[in-house]
């Protein structure tokens, strides 16, 4: 059997390019993203996950937005003693920090790909989750052959259409490569439909009850975030414990194998 990596991914954000953002959102942004592990050590983050669940007596599913806001099944949380609060925040983050996983994503600033490509494509504008889905499956893929391995890539389920989207972005990269064509293409080394159908082995999606896919989930907002706020605490620490991908590749790397921040042109921030 081949070495296997293996991708799973979450999303934040709409994938629809030319939405209305809701009010009181951080920034409008879609991505896509989570965590890429090897196969082999998946063992180790469910253990780690099923015990700090079972010290919180949590038995529902770790999802950020609901632990950020103290809303949902994490509504208890803003009945803890300041203490205890800080107990559950400091434990959470050691998980998240601890596990083999690494940080890999897609984030495409919407107003800035509306910009971009309104004028020119219209209603003809590809849903973003096409973008973000090819840029992240075919980095995740360079990654996974300089590591001798195959990829598995792992969605979080979500309704049908989005679902049926996905396996179509798949199949179309396995069998004619990046979607993507034009002058600009060339700089970023993509790999050939040849290679990314003999990496790409699997297509399989999650529920959220499924602990890889809630540690994506965790991993993706403040990878999207800090593309914005790169002082971000969460997005820092991640940085500091060199556990996304960014913080492995060399700076000449990062533009064909890091963190994609794509039409952030008005954004005030460096981006991949």
């Amino acid at each position: 059997m081949p070495k296997v990596a293996c991708l799973y991914i979450d999303d934040s954000g709409t994938r629809n390019p030319n939405h209305n953002p809701s009010e009181g959102q951080y920034r409008d942004w879609f991505a896509l993203g989570g965590v890429l592990i090897d196969e082999e050590r998946e063992d180790e983050v469910r253990n780690a996950h099923a015990k700090f669940c079972r010290a919180w007596g949590i038995t529902y599913p770790l999802h950020s937005v609901d632990i950020r806001c103290q809303t949902s099944g994490f509504a208890w949380l803003g009945t803890l003693p300041s203490n205890e609060y800080q107990r559950f925040m400091e434990e959470l983050s050691e998980l998240v920090l601890s596990v083999p996983v690494i940080g890999h994503a897609c984030v495409i600033d919407r107003p800035g790909y509306d910009g971009r490509y309104r004028e020119k494509y219209g209603r003809q504008q590809w849903m973003l989750c096409k973008t973000a889905f090819s840029v992240l499956c075919e980095r995740a893929a360079k990654f996974a052959r300089d590591e001798g391995r195959k990829l598995r890539v792992y969605p979080e389920a979500g309704d049908q259409t989005a679902d049926r989207a996905l396996r179509s972005y798949y199949a179309e990269l396995r069998a004619h490569g990046m979607p993507f064509g034009g002058p600009d293409a060339s700089k970023y080394t993509a790999l050939t439909a040849d290679e990314l159908r003999e990496t790409l082995y699997d297509l399989k999606f999650k529920n959220k009850s499924s602990a890889m896919a809630q540690l994506a989930d965790l991993y993706l907002y403040p990878m999207a975030r800090g593309g914005y706020e790169p002082d971000y605490r969460p997005y820092e620490m991640l940085v500091a414990r060199k556990k996304i991908i960014d913080a492995l590749i060399s700076d000449e790397e990062r533009p064909h194998l890091g963190i994609k921040y794509s039409c952030f042109e008005n954004i005030a921030q460096p981006s991949g």
